[in-house]
């Protein structure tokens, strides 16, 4: 059974950095892409992040160059380091993993981003 927890979300003035973290279980992390989401209220769910099993990544145009996506393959668990955070930033964020053609999702963590 997959299961995909979030952590590390928060209250954190614009400015500021977070880091998020996802324990995956159930399946075979190290060979699976690793992917965050977001979601503000109101709005569609994005894709923030991706890291492949070899370690390439990718990003929304909007976080590039101050979000980074790692992954510990012996720990079956990918991060979402995030600095300078603005208010646009803020969102439930959300760890996904594609497997035997279906999504699966974490519970989500919350990140506000606010004065």
């Amino acid at each position: 059974q997959v299961q995909l927890v979030e952590s590390g979300g928060g209250l954190v003035q614009p400015g500021g950095s977070l880091r998020l973290s996802c324990a995956a279980a159930g399946f075979f992390f190290s060979s699976h892409i690793m992917t965050w989401y977001r979601q503000a209220p109101g709005k569609e769910r994005e894709l923030v992040a991706g890291i492949s099993p070899g370690g390439s990544t990718n990003y929304a145009d909007s976080v590039k160059g101050r979000f980074t996506i790692s992954r510990d393959n012996a720990k079956n668990t990918v991060y979402l380091q995030m600095n300078s955070l603005k208010p646009e930033d803020t969102a439930m964020y959300y760890c996904n993993v594609f497997r035997n053609g279906r999504d699966y999702w974490g519970q989500g963590t919350q990140v506000t981003v606010s004065s």
